[in-house]
């Protein structure tokens, strides 16, 4: 099958979607499909980046940038011989270019929200986005054939927005970290901040965004002596910039007690940590829990993200931000020894249950339910 997988942005400033849809599309690659993983990019040109049966191709963005225009995109997809269109995200013009060219060809699209439909980031900013509902895409949610989720709680958040197409629950993948990498990465961190190699490490790597939490984590980590633990938050800049963040710490009184450093383009963080901490109002699936759990870092996340089979397995907790406090006061009340042990059992499960292969094989079936269909 030839497969387009389109995300608009695969920079790392726009978070999770940049590392997993490269993820699904290798995993798709893998299993023997031929897939092209279509992008955007000031300054893009379109140019193939061919791996295996992978292909990948960032095409130029035009003005305004906000909303990922890119006429070289569109014509590559009206002119492709796609059997199955696959966007992931809402609200930008790659969505209408997907929905075009599946309609012109008549094969199936596909639509991943990426928590777009949650709740709070449903409601976030919601006249903006039922103005590109009309004139950004058009149509593309009543045009799609079928809905990609990551998790079971995704799929409520399609169907109360009153979308009844079919659903494929495929979560994220994970791989196995590499050794030296994360030496490198944790040599990076501690050189920049030699303060990390005295403290324990409780990290936050996410969005800088007030989707999740994060002045009020600021606020929480304050509101108690933290003995020689260390908050550092590490994230890509949204809605708060690092010096927008350093200054609110510094008006708490945080000096010695948080750090803040901008994400982008760094290694990650995780080899320089004891505890993962993510307190979000919402996640459709949240990969740097996964990403920290593979890592052997215990989580600590809230339960309006899918992570409620955190305790079960004993790899950390997932509360309410109401019991987020005690829960988070127990954990750091924990010995090394004891945070290592639920870290064990946290890889074990992330790397058996959330295989990049196994997300691709249950996409793989529903490409092939929904092109049958459509005979």
């Amino acid at each position: 099958m030839k497969i387009a997988q389109i995300v608009p942005s695969l920079e790392s400033r726009h978070g999770g979607p940049s590392r997993s849809v490269l993820g699904l599309a290798s995993g798709l690659a893998q299993t023997g499909h031929a897939v092209d993983l279509l992008s955007t990019a000031p300054g893009g040109t379109g140019a193939a980046r061919t791996e295996g049966s992978l292909v990948t191709r960032i095409f130029s963005r035009d003005w305004p940038q906000a909303v990922c225009p890119s006429a070289p995109l569109r014509e590559h997809l009206l002119s492709g011989d796609y059997e199955t269109i696959h966007h992931h995200g809402l609200w930008l013009r790659t969505l209408h270019y997907a929905q075009k060219a599946a309609a012109r060809k008549n094969v199936p699209l596909v639509i991943s929200p990426r928590g777009m439909m949650s709740p709070w980031a449903w409601n976030h900013r919601h006249s903006k986005k039922a103005l590109a509902s009309r004139f950004i895409h058009p149509g593309a949610f009543t045009a799609a054939a079928g809905w990609h989720a990551t998790s079971e709680a995704e799929v409520q958040d399609i169907r109360r927005l009153g979308f009844t197409q079919p659903v494929c629950v495929a979560p994220n993948g994970v791989t196995a970290p590499d050794p030296a990498q994360e030496a490198t990465a944790a040599a990076h961190w501690r050189e920049a901040h030699p303060i990390l190699t005295r403290r324990r490490v409780a990290l936050f790597y996410s969005r800088f965004h007030a989707k999740k939490r994060v002045l009020e984590l600021i606020d929480l980590w304050l509101s108690a002596p933290r003995d020689d633990w260390i908050l550092f938050l590490v994230g890509i800049p949204e809605a708060y910039t690092v010096s927008q963040l350093e200054a609110y710490v510094l008006r708490q009184g945080g000096t010695g007690k948080i750090i803040v450093e901008d994400g982008t383009d760094a290694p990650l963080p995780y080899a320089a940590a004891s505890l993962f901490l993510l307190p979000s109002h919402s996640e459709n699936f949240g990969l740097v829990v996964a990403e920290a759990l593979a890592r052997g870092l215990p989580v600590i996340a809230t339960d309006s993200t899918p992570w409620q089979r955190l305790e079960s397995v004993g790899a950390g907790r997932c509360v309410s931000w109401h019991d987020y406090p005690a829960a988070l006061q127990s954990l750091l009340s924990e010995s090394p020894e004891s945070l290592a042990a639920q870290g064990r059992r946290g890889v074990a499960w992330t790397l058996e249950e959330f295989s990049w292969i196994k997300t691709a094989r249950q996409l793989e079936a529903f490409y092939g339910r929904l092109r049958s269909a459509a005979r």
